[in-house]
């Protein structure tokens, strides 16, 4: 392995600030196959042409993280650009697949659009959720509720259910308004489902988170402070269980180790064994796009 070289495709690490531009070597008039939104250097990785957000900061090695926008490269600052070069061309096998993987992963997310109307399916908790427009509100909760019923079955197959959630607006309601009231319940579902959970992993641990608030990033599920603060995504509650539990195993943690260290990773595995597993289904399931 190049001594410069650590990688990074962490989905809680934070994102860098666009560094000054450094020019490399005169590319191709040819556009690139991947192109970073905030690009400043091209490399040539085989036949494949990678435009990438390159920066520099108080760091000990060159790091690599590959996000829905692309490939970014951080590196100290006493390292030369023949340096960064070369640790791409090293490991160019694992970026072109990271890229591929993360670009096929945005393709079945464009499939996953809701359309906001009755009837209209999305994932929560790793099943799939009905909505029903139910003008005459006939059911107890406010707003919404969350309803099993059965569901019509062949003589020789078992009895099948499916999830409802039943909505007090009316058949003319716009998409705008169906979506707000669905987003609003499925937040009030994830902060008592996170409350619950870090409740139960805190004390396997022997820490305290102090305070949990709900974010919306769109491409960050959690992150973790000394202080005891917690933030997480509330749009987690579209994956089952398994995979919610990693990352606020992940977050908690970040409360005993604030890096992403082998002694991390140990404590990650002390609550979640399986958390390479849930990791990866975190990376690569496809959730609902909110517009």
């Amino acid at each position: 392995m190049h001594p410069l070289l650590r990688f990074t495709l962490d989905l809680f690490e934070p994102n860098q600030p666009p560094a000054q531009v450094e020019k490399g070597p005169v590319a191709p008039k040819k556009a690139a196959d991947f192109s970073h939104p905030q690009a400043n250097r091209e490399v040539l990785l085989g036949q494949t042409r990678v435009a990438y957000a390159f920066n520099r900061g108080q760091r000990r090695s060159i790091g690599f993280s590959v996000s829905v926008d692309g490939l970014a490269v951080r590196a100290p600052k006493w390292v030369t650009l023949r340096d960064v070069d070369a640790a791409l061309q090293a490991k160019a096998s694992w970026i072109l697949r990271k890229l591929h993987d993360s670009r096929e992963r945005q393709t079945r997310l464009a499939d996953q659009h809701i359309v906001w109307q009755d009837g209209a399916e999305l994932p929560f908790l790793g099943q799939t959720l009905v909505l029903r427009l139910d003008p005459e509100h006939r059911f107890g909760a406010a707003g919404a509720q969350l309803l099993t019923e059965d569901v019509a079955a062949a003589p020789d197959q078992a009895a099948q259910t499916r999830q409802v959630l039943c909505i007090s607006l009316s058949r003319q309601a716009t998409p705008e308004q169906i979506r707000d009231v669905v987003q609003a319940w499925l937040m009030r579902q994830a902060k008592r489902i996170f409350q619950e959970r870090l409740d139960h992993f805190a004390p396997l641990l022997g820490v305290q988170w102090k305070k949990l608030a709900l974010s919306n990033a769109g491409t960050r599920w959690g992150s973790a402070r000394v202080d005891g603060s917690i933030r997480l995504n509330w749009r987690l509650v579209h994956f089952k269980m398994s995979v919610l539990d990693y990352v606020v195993a992940h977050e908690l943690s970040h409360l005993r180790v604030m890096d992403h260290s082998p002694r991390f990773w140990d404590t990650v595995r002390t609550l979640v064994p399986d958390y390479a597993a849930q990791r990866a289904l975190l990376k690569s399931e496809a959730v609902p796009k909110w517009d």
